[in-house]
Order: C-alpha cells, then structure tokens, then sequence
C-alpha cells in the first residue's frame, strides 16, 4: 500500500483579491502559510515517511511545500520543481478581478471561461507584463512551450504526460504533489477517470491534503481530504 498526497497551495494574495491569477508568480496571504502549516500537521499525523516531493514552479506552490516540510521535520531541498505542474493560464483574464469580469462579461461566460473543458479565454498579449515570457520564475522554459492562455484541456495536456512519466512510476512509495487548482483537477481527472463534464464540477480547496491511497498492484482503492471540515466532493468516493 502506498499514498499519493495532493494540495492544492494555500490562499495567496490573489485569492484573497479574487483575482485570476494563473502564471502570475504571488505569495501566500497569512492565512494561507496557516493553511500550509495545518496541511503540514495533518500530514505529520499519518505518521509515515513521505518519499518524493513535488511541486510547481510557482512560489504559491513552492512555499506551501516547504511549510509542509518544516513542520514534518524534513529538509526542503529535496522539492523536485516541475513547470508541467503549473496552474492554468487564464490569458487575458490574468491580473482582473473576477466578480467585476462577471459585470462586464456576464456570470454564463466568466463561468464558461472558468469551468469549461475546452474553451479558454482570450490570449493575454506577448507584452504584458503578466505574460509568462516577462517573468523571470519561467525563464529556462522552451519559449514554444510557454502559453498565451489554456483551457482546462490544454492543462490537462501537459500536467497528464509529466504524471506519467515523472509520478506514476514512483507509486510503490508515498508522494506529496504541491500544485494548484487545475493541475490538481486534471490529476483527478485522470485518477478517478472523470468524464468531461465530471471535472468541471470538482471543486479543490487551498490547504487541504487530499490523501489518495494505492494497493501493491498501484491500483487506486481509497481517497479522502485530510480536513474533513472542508473537504469537497470528489464525485465517485
């Protein structure tokens, strides 16, 4: 038997600003560190050794890890940093508040933007200084790969093949992933095998440890969020 353990970074900044952030590299709010720390606490309680730790390229995801990792005693240079594991780029919508694009788009279209499977938003321009390429966290990334915006598939598209290819294979051992919203979402997508549909509707909470559990043939038998206080629905457990 073996874990998977996947959090979503605690609140930042731009969550408490309502803001759409994606690639924008901000910084907890303080009651995301305390997030970050319970997560860290929840995690020491299982009270079993932690083999690999992953985390986006993003600070949000990278200090949400290291908090974790200070609170169950062990050292944080071991975070292995993946840009694959990065939050969705929202595009033009990047940096705007999002009950104020609901005014001027409507609730069905910044709903669309938001939930939808395959529709993204418009490009955010190359200038901006919101675009990853102005971004110095983002700077050894192959320029072709860095996007203008994405949809829920398009993130889906890159976070899946690194799974497999960085995570997966390590399953025979217990795993932290510190990552965001919609990697996180198409993680599940994946895992539980959720429709097009399915996904949309999953909701992932800052903060909270989703703890996913595999049998010796790395087959998944069990998933449960760590703070049951705020755990979501995970549609098929």
């Amino acid at each position: 038997m073996s874990h998977l353990i996947l959090i979503r970074h605690g609140q930042s900044e731009w969550n408490l600003q309502n803001k759409f952030t994606g690639w924008v590299d901000v910084e907890l709010s303080p009651q995301g560190k305390l997030e970050a720390c319970k997560a860290g606490e929840l995690i020491k309680e299982l009270n079993f050794k932690i083999d690999y730790f992953f985390s986006s390229y993003q600070r949000r995801s990278i200090d949400t890890l290291k908090l974790i990792l200070n609170t169950i005693r062990e050292k944080d240079d071991q975070i292995i940093k993946a840009w694959e594991l990065n939050e969705r780029h929202y595009g033009a919508l990047t940096g705007l508040n999002k009950d104020e694009m609901k005014k001027k788009l409507g609730e069905e279209q910044v709903h669309i933007f938001r939930r939808s499977w395959d529709t993204p938003p418009q490009p955010l321009s190359k200038n901006s200084p919101y675009h990853p390429l102005n971004i110095e966290t983002y700077k050894d990334i192959p320029r072709e790969k860095v996007p203008d915006t994405e949809s829920l598939k398009d993130t889906y598209e890159r976070v899946i093949p690194y799974y497999k290819s960085q995570i997966e294979n390590k399953l025979d051992n217990n795993i932290v992933v510190s990552a965001h919203g919609n990697s996180i979402r198409s993680m599940c997508k994946f895992l539980f095998e959720l429709d097009n549909d399915e996904v949309t509707k999953l909701e992932i909470p800052t903060g909270n440890p989703l703890k996913i559990t595999f049998n010796n043939e790395k087959k998944l038998t069990n998933a449960i969020y760590l703070d049951k206080s705020r755990a979501k629905n995970l549609i098929k457990f």
